[in-house]
């Protein structure tokens, strides 16, 4: 940088002229010249480093929020298939339930109509044989009536 100076040193004594209050010399083209190389220098080493930086930092970033978002979806998804199964899985128990109680209940009327089904099959055959019973004890006890009848006549009449 300092061959470059002393090239404008050189240069700018060259073109001096008169020294006058507004006089235009070398000067003026060597700032902008400084300003432009100046520019160019920071744009090389600083302002493209910089902004590659944050390019790459935002599409980070943006590549972040994408797969952020992806994943939300995701488990908003996977949040939304579970509830479904659950609910479906409640109103099958619901049902499974409802079926076991009615059947519970079939169950529990048809041992209950069995049961009075065989208690009025036993109350018919008790009744059966009391009635076989007591025509048999009148029988018997006809008979013995018979019996005594004939002894009793036969004790009055004798005697």
């Amino acid at each position: 940088m300092i061959h470059f100076s002393n090239m404008f040193l050189v240069l700018s004594e060259i073109l001096e002229g008169s020294g006058g209050l507004f006089d235009i010399n070398a000067t003026l083209p060597l700032m902008a010249l400084q300003v432009v190389l100046l520019t160019f220098l920071l744009n090389i080493f600083f302002y493209y480093p910089v902004t590659e930086i944050l390019d790459r930092r935002k599409a980070y970033i943006s590549d972040s929020l994408t797969s952020a978002t992806r994943m939300l979806d995701k488990a908003e998804l996977l949040s939304n298939e579970y509830e479904e199964r659950l609910v479906s899985a409640r109103q099958e128990a619901q049902d499974i339930l409802t079926s076991s109680r009615e059947e519970a209940q079939n169950t529990v009327r048809l041992e209950v109509e069995q049961a009075q089904k065989d208690t009025q099959k036993l109350i018919d055959e008790s009744t059966k044989q009391l009635n076989i019973q007591k025509d048999l004890a009148l029988r018997t006890l006809q008979d013995q009536v018979d019996v005594l009848s004939e002894q009793l006549k036969a004790k009055i009449l004798a005697g």
